[in-house]
């Protein structure tokens, strides 16, 4: 069974893979892009031949 711990830390960005050391501000940097996302898809409603890329990043151990 796993155990919870809800006082364990969280990861520093040395300890994360690959990390650029940028934490994230705010919501606003998620919020944005998913904005501008939604925009373009109700303005190219017919198109179907563009791409929306956004820089994320998975971490897992």
């Amino acid at each position: 069974m796993l155990k919870y711990d809800p006082l364990q830390y969280l990861p520093t960005s040395e300890e994360l893979p690959s990390s650029d050391n940028t934490p994230v501000d705010n919501e606003l940097q998620d919020l944005i892009p998913h904005l501008l996302k939604g925009i373009l898809s109700l303005i190219w409603q017919q198109r179907y031949d563009w791409f929306f890329g956004i820089d994320m990043g998975y971490y897992y151990q």
